[in-house]
C-alpha cells in the first residue's frame, strides 16, 4: 500500500498528466527554495563587497548548503512559525551556523519571494518561446506545401469564395506570430524587484550602511545584475506591482485564444474529412464506435486553452485589490494562477506542435466539396463569358437565376448533387460558351492571390 500513497490524494493533472519536465521543475519547490538560498547568498556577497562585516567563510558555508534543503524541517518550522520565509531562514541557518547571523540581513520576505517569482516567470518564458517558435516553423512548412491547393472558404461557416489550404494556415500563423511578439515583449519587459525593504523605501539597508545612499543604490544594482537582470523596478511597495503579472498572463491568455481558434478550425475541417490531426496506428477513437477518428489532440488544446484564458481574471483582480503598499490576499491566488498559466501554455504548445507536425490533408475530399459548390460560385463568370459572346447581361442573369434555383432544390430538397452545370450544358441558350465551361470552372482561377500571399 505504501507505493500507492500518491494516488490517495489529489494530484493536479497539469503536472501528473500533461506538463513537460522542465516546466514542472520551473515551478517546483526545489527550484523555488534553492533560488531563495541563492538570493540570500547574492545579498550577502553584495553586502560584503560594500563593506558590511561578512566573511568569506560565511558565504562559502552558505554556498556549500545551497542545494541540500531539509524539506521536512522546513515544513515543521512553518507549522510552528506560520511563516514560510522564516521557516526556510531557520532551516538554512541550521546547516549554516556561522552564517546564521547574516542570512536575510536587512531583507523582507518579498526579497526572496517576489524576486524568485520574477526569475520563474523569466525562465518560464524561456521555455515557452522555443516551443512557440517550433510550432510556427512546422506550420510555415505546412502552409508552403499547400499554398496552391484550392479549398472552399467559409464565412458564417457557410461556403464562400475559394482560398487555399496554405493561405488558411497563414491566418493561424499570423496570430501565432503576434503571440511570439507578445511573449517576447513580456519576457523582455520583466525587471527585478531588487533590494527594496519592507515598504519599498530601502530604510533597513540605509540603516545598515549608516545613511550612505550611494551604497544602497549600488547594493540594489549589484544584486540585480548577479541575478541575471539588466534592470530593477525603480519603485515598489512591499511587492513589485502586480500589474507585471497582468502583463505576463495576458500574453499567455492571448496565446490561449489563438490556439483555441486554430484547433477549433481543425476540428471543423476534420468533421468535413478535409484535414485530420495525426492518428496513431493503435489509437482508439471511441470505446463504442471503432471506426471513429476523433480530433482528441485538438479537443485537448481547446479544453486547456479555455482554462488558460480563464486564468487571466486572477491577476486582473489581484492587481486591483492590492491596498496601499501591499496586502497578503495576493499570495494564495498567485501560488495557483502563475504556475498554472505557464504549465497550461506549455502543454498547449507541446500538443499543438504534435498536431502541426502531422496534419493530414485529403485533396480528393476537398476537390469533391469544391465541385459541389463551385457551379454556384462560377455563375458570374458564366454571365461575363456570355456577354463577351454577344449575349444580353440581364437575360443571361435571369437564365442563370432560374437554373440555380432548380439546382439548389435538387441539393436541398432531394439530397442530390449540384447539377447546375448539367442544366447549363442542356440549355441551348448557353451553346456559345460550352467550350469554355471547363476553363470557367477551374478552381485555380478562383483563389485570387492566395498562393502569393503565402509566400
Amino acid at each position: 500500500m505504501e507505493g500507492n500513497e500518491e494516488f490517495m490524494k489529489y494530484r493536479s493533472p497539469l503536472v501528473s498528466r500533461y506538463a513537460s519536465k522542465e516546466m514542472a521543475f520551473n515551478f517546483s519547490d526545489k527550484k523555488k527554495f534553492t533560488t531563495w538560498r541563492k538570493l540570500w547568498i547574492l545579498l550577502a556577497k553584495a553586502e560584503k563587497e560594500l563593506g558590511l562585516p561578512i566573511t568569506d567563510a560565511q558565504i562559502q558555508e552558505m554556498e556549500t548548503h545551497a542545494e541540500d534543503i531539509d524539506f521536512a524541517m522546513a515544513a515543521e518550522q512553518e507549522r510552528k512559525l506560520r511563516h514560510d520565509v522564516m521557516a526556510h531562514v531557520h532551516t538554512f541557518a541550521h546547516c549554516c551556523p556561522s552564517a546564521a547571523p547574516i542570512i536575510h540581513l536587512g531583507a523582507t520576505s518579498c526579497y526572496v519571494g517576489d524576486n524568485t517569482d520574477l526569475i520563474m516567470l523569466r525562465d518560464g518564458f524561456d521555455i515557452l518561446l522555443p516551443k512557440l517558435a517550433r510550432v510556427i516553423d512546422r506550420l510555415a512548412d505546412f502552409a508552403d506545401k499547400y499554398k496552391d491547393l484550392p479549398t472552399l472558404g467559409f464565412t458564417h461557416y457557410q461556403p464562400a469564395q475559394l482560398t487555399t489550404v496554405g493561405k488558411r494556415a497563414c491566418l493561424w500563423l499570423q496570430d501565432l506570430a503576434m503571440d511570439m511578439r507578445n511573449l517576447q515583449r513580456a519576457r523582455d519587459d520583466l525587471r527585478f524587484r531588487g533590494v527594496k525593504g519592507t515598504t519599498g523605501t530601502q530604510a533597513s539597508f540605509l540603516q545598515l550602511f549608516q545613511g550612505d545612499h550611494d551604497k544602497v543604490e549600488e547594493l540594489d544594482r549589484k544584486v540585480t545584475e548577479m541575478a541575471g537582470f539588466r534592470k530593477a523596478y525603480l519603485v515598489t511597495g512591499q511587492t513589485y506591482s502586480r500589474k507585471v503579472d497582468v502583463d505576463c498572463l495576458s500574453s499567455l491568455a492571448s496565446l490561449g485564444s489563438t490556439v483555441h481558434k486554430i484547433c477549433t478550425d481543425i476540428r471543423l475541417l476534420a468533421n468535413l474529412k478535409e484535414i485530420e490531426e495525426p492518428f496513431e496506428k493503435e489509437q482508439i477513437g471511441s470505446s463504442a464506435m471503432p471506426y471513429k477518428r476523433n480530433p482528441m489532440r485538438a479537443e485537448r488544446c481547446c479544453s486547456l486553452a479555455r482554462h488558460l484564458v480563464a486564468l487571466m481574471a486572477d491577476p486582473l483582480q489581484t492587481a486591483s485589490v492590492q491596498w496601499l503598499e501591499r496586502t497578503l490576499d495576493d499570495s494564495a491566488n498567485r501560488r495557483i494562477s502563475l504556475p498554472e498559466s505557464f504549465l497550461t501554455a506549455d502543454i498547449v504548445l507541446s500538443t499543438l506542435q504534435n498536431i502541426t507536425e502531422g496534419l493530414v490533408v485529403y485533396p480528393k475530399v476537398i476537390e469533391r466539396h469544391i465541385r459541389h459548390e463551385l457551379p454556384f460560385m462560377a455563375t458570374e463568370n458564366i454571365i461575363m463569358a456570355m456577354v463577351q459572346a454577344g449575349g444580353n447581361r440581364q437575360d443571361c442573369h435571369e437564365k442563370i437565376r432560374v437554373l440555380s434555383q432548380e439546382a439548389a432544390a435538387v441539393v436541398k430538397q432531394e439530397g442530390g448533387d449540384n447539377d447546375l452545370l448539367a442544366r447549363v450544358q442542356r440549355d441551348p441558350y448557353f451553346t456559345p460558351i460550352l467550350g469554355q465551361l471547363d476553363a470557367l470552372l477551374d478552381p485555380s482561377t478562383f483563389i485570387g492571390r492566395a498562393p502569393q500571399q503565402v509566400c
